[in-house]
């Protein structure tokens, strides 16, 4: 990425706004970034922070991109696509809409392969987001080396050989930090329960929470060995998760995760129809 690549996203919400903070520290400069979005007040947005430039509909600087970042509503994604004809020869188009497969991206296209679809999460917005990758065949190694960067400027990356592993990845990771916020605020609740105040209980569940996890990920263990020495016997750490097991979380949690996979690939399937 050291030639300063061209990069468009058509679609400038959030996701878009977080890849473009990303990108502008190390891997290209504003004048080399296009956005296209139907809302004039978020391109003066993007205008006024980034200094890139804009247009409102879908213009013939397309042409010129090396990369063109697909970041609108999934279910505006065949409409736009399928405007994309008379731009697009040898660029790299990165999709980053949830439960739209590659593969019918490339029918909308008309058999154009230079795919990557990608599914990233929120926490992209801080830089700190975790992103899977899914390349068609037709994306050259250069081209796949292009997606990784870009997309490792708001995290980490996995590249996966399965399209349909990526039903997966969106159920772990993608909707993930939403289950983080769920425990967090249950763990809010017991504490207001118990006596602590709202402020308290949140500081402590979230304080504890990035905490654990930051151990996590620096530990050369096994996170069921981390668990296994903070839970003595008779302790309190093992009344608390004995009423977990008990209750069946952890199984219910799996299932859930497994219920959020299903959905991606059902969403997948309506949105991948050959008539809407």
């Amino acid at each position: 990425m050291q030639n300063k690549k061209k990069v468009a996203f058509i679609g400038g919400g959030n996701m878009a706004n977080a890849l473009i903070g990303g990108l502008l520290k190390n891997l290209t400069t504003a004048e080399h970034i296009h956005v296209i979005d139907l809302s004039q007040a978020s391109l003066d947005k993007l205008v006024s922070d980034y200094g890139v430039t804009t247009a409102l509909t879908i213009d013939a600087r397309l042409a010129e991109m090396d990369a063109i970042i697909l970041a609108v509503k999934p279910q505006q994604l065949r409409e736009v696509v399928q405007g994309l004809g008379p731009y697009v020869d040898a660029q790299l188009l990165i999709s980053i809409a949830a439960g739209i497969r590659a593969t019918d991206l490339a029918r909308w296209l008309g058999g154009y392969e230079k795919i990557v679809r990608t599914m990233p999460n929120t926490p992209a917005l801080i830089g700190q987001g975790m992103t899977g990758l899914f390349a068609l065949d037709a994306v050259s190694a250069e081209q796949k080396q292009m997606a990784e960067h870009i997309m490792q400027a708001v995290g980490a990356t996995i590249w996966l050989e399965d399209e349909s592993l990526l039903d997966a990845v969106t159920a772990v990771s993608g909707s993930g930090p939403a289950y983080v916020f769920y425990f967090i605020e249950a763990m809010q609740q017991a504490a207001i329960e118990l006596g602590l105040s709202p402020e308290q209980g949140l500081q402590l569940a979230m304080t504890t929470f990035t905490g654990a996890a930051q151990l996590a990920s620096q530990a050369t263990e096994p996170v069921g060995v981390l668990r296994e020495r903070v839970t003595s016997k008779g302790g309190t750490t093992y009344a608390a998760l004995s009423s977990m097991e008990n209750a069946g979380v952890k199984l219910a949690i799996v299932n859930a995760i497994k219920a959020a996979a299903h959905r991606g690939k059902e969403l997948g399937d309506e949105f991948g129809k050959e008539s809407l």
